[in-house]
């Protein structure tokens, strides 16, 4: 049986987040749904990650074994036809047997928009958070620099994380946009704990608001106290926006993506 590598975008905000739950619509279940309506049959699909309740996705990779060879497209053209308009494959190829999108991984890159206009955004109420209040976009690109590579991340972790270790590598994060209008945190890294990504995203708003001076980043990344960093920023300005890969998978390091166990949303 082929083994088929799918590319997903998704606006999740009418979703439970990735993993099939009793609460209500996934985004693995109607992409589950819609193969068994392509393919006549049941098939399992596993993701490079879980993403959370009205988390969105450019670049989300899932994986399944094909019980008959159809040509790509139709899981391109054909798939997307049984999907809902909110899910969508952007990309379908053929990968090795072997080939897992969680322990392959190299690493992701996350997009967390901000909305700091003072008057609430119609179009961007689902994409951002909207925080009403221009931020000082130079003050949080010089603390994000404080959060770049090798760290305990604890205090940036969700309180019910079940990761063995808090110990990630972030290899960029980038301060994007305009004061008053939209700002973007960009972030990459090797792997991530659960709500990572938007507990970094409302400390460096904290900054930007002018709440915090640049340098209490530092002091609350060495304290490893979830309760000394800024709050968890809403999931609906977080996109994973793609996963990385290499040939083969990586060796199993400590902090690595192999030994990941949690993700981001």
């Amino acid at each position: 049986m082929p083994r088929l590598k799918l590319t997903l975008e998704y606006e999740g905000t009418r979703y439970v987040g990735w993993q099939v739950q009793p609460n209500g619509p996934s985004i693995q279940s109607v992409l589950e749904s819609g193969l068994e309506r392509l393919l006549g049959t049941r098939v399992s699909v596993a993701s490079a990650g879980r993403t959370d309740a009205g988390v969105h996705a450019s670049g989300q990779v899932a994986c399944f074994d094909a019980p008959r060879v159809l040509p790509l497209k139709a899981y391109v053209l054909g798939l997307n036809g049984l999907l809902p308009p909110d899910v969508a494959v952007v990309d379908a190829v053929e990968v090795a047997e072997d080939f897992d999108p969680r322990r392959w991984s190299r690493g992701k890159r996350y997009r967390y928009r901000v909305s700091n206009r003072r008057t609430r955004s119609p179009l961007r109420r689902m994409t951002h958070w909207e925080v009403f209040a221009p931020l000082d976009v130079e003050a949080m690109r010089r603390a994000a620099t404080h959060l770049v590579g090798r760290h305990d991340y604890s205090a940036f972790r969700a309180s019910d994380c079940q990761a063995k270790h808090a110990v990630r590598e972030l290899r960029g994060l980038s301060v994007e946009g305009t004061s008053g209008d939209a700002v973007s945190f960009v972030v990459e890294g090797t792997a991530f704990l659960k709500h990572m990504v938007r507990n970094l995203a409302g400390t460096l708003v904290e900054v930007g608001k002018g709440r915090r001076p640049e340098a209490w980043v530092a002091e609350v990344l060495a304290s490893r106290d979830r309760k000394r960093a800024g709050p968890t920023a809403p999931p609906q300005g977080l996109v994973l926006e793609e996963v990385f890969y290499g040939e083969g998978p990586p060796a199993r390091t400590p902090g690595g993506t192999a030994d990941v166990e949690e993700d981001e949303g």
